[in-house]
């Protein structure tokens, strides 16, 4: 089994709701607390397991929006796991997820430098990493009805542009989608095979990356958006 998200991108309106869904429920689940910094002062920051980005594609009249919500991918070759001195990163066999053992994690960063993605965010509070942990507290939550055993961001999604399941299983609805949709991991060329998947958006024009430096996060996830949509 191999448990993971796919995102729509041609669905994803980019309100944020993922975002604090899964902040409200991680604030009080197996990683908690997630620590927010002066949020009510000038510059409010905080530890995050969704973050959206946003990059607009083509030109007027023919541009469109195309939000990307970007979150610990659960890679199957997970280089945040290998890097870790403490063993605190580790990879259930069971599941395919990713966690982190906050009694073991001494906050030394090696995790987060080894993910290409940015999933991972130190708390300065309490000293330790954190990340994505899909829900595990949830998913494997007898007393919960059927239907609300999933990510709090999938649950709370109101355009439906997330779906959770099973990527070995081919007739899972997260593999069904990926098929008929033609989805694709993030930057594949990387060889850790992510879990997540990316639904393309039903469009053509390609985005503009000269204004990001080289290297950079974004300029990689607008370059492999471009070549999403080229196909």
């Amino acid at each position: 089994m191999r448990l993971g998200l796919v995102i729509d991108l041609d669905t994803c309106v980019g309100c944020h709701a993922c975002a604090t869904a899964c902040k409200e429920w991680n604030t009080s689940s197996i990683t908690a607390p997630l620590t927010d910094y002066e949020p009510y002062g000038k510059e409010p920051s905080g530890v995050w397991f969704n973050r959206v980005r946003h990059y607009e594609i083509g030109d007027y009249p023919n541009n469109k929006t195309i939000n990307f919500p970007m979150s610990c991918m659960h890679c199957e070759n997970a280089e945040c796991v290998t890097v870790c001195p403490t063993g605190a990163s580790y990879k259930r066999p069971e599941d395919g997820i990713v966690l982190i053992d906050q009694d073991k994690c001494m906050g030394c960063n090696y995790c987060s430098w080894a993910c290409p993605y940015g999933a991972r965010e130190l708390d300065r509070v309490s000293g330790t990493m954190k990340k994505c942990t899909l829900c595990v507290d949830r998913i494997y939550d007898e007393t919960l009805p059927e239907e609300e055993r999933q990510p709090a961001c999938v649950l709370a999604c109101p355009a439906h542009a997330r779906l959770f399941g099973d990527l070995d299983d081919p007739e899972s609805v997260t593999s069904r989608a990926v098929r008929n949709r033609g989805g694709y991991p993030l930057m594949p060329e990387l060889n850790y095979n992510p879990t997540n998947q990316y639904l393309p958006p039903r469009t053509r024009p390609a985005i503009s990356t000269s204004d990001l430096p080289r290297g950079s996060l974004a300029r990689k996830v607008k370059e492999w958006v471009n070549r999403v949509i080229e196909r």
